[in-house]
């Protein structure tokens, strides 16, 4: 089984998996998160299928990893800080 390429292109995005490799990265079980989150090991290995989750999880799960997933999701807007500042002028 091939493992997932997190950031060839924006087409290629997945949370889930993103979440998945930090927790790894961490030393962490999923059984952990699961507890810090209070959801079950079965709803997790669901978000780590997913591309996109909602961000009441999100939000929970970064707590938890102390870590900014939403970061993440803003890189994949296509639109730069640049632009936006040139628009403000």
């Amino acid at each position: 089984m091939a493992k997932p390429k997190l950031f060839q292109d924006q087409n290629d995005f997945h949370l889930g998996q993103i979440i998945k490799k930090e927790l790894a990265s961490q030393g962490r079980t999923i059984t952990w998160l699961a507890g810090e989150i209070h959801c079950t090991r079965e709803n997790l290995y669901k978000v780590f299928h997913n591309a996109w989750i909602s961000t009441d999880t999100l939000y929970k799960i970064s707590e938890a990893l102390q870590y900014d997933f939403f970061e993440e999701c803003s890189k994949r807007l296509s639109f730069s800080k640049k632009k936006n500042e040139e628009n403000c002028e």
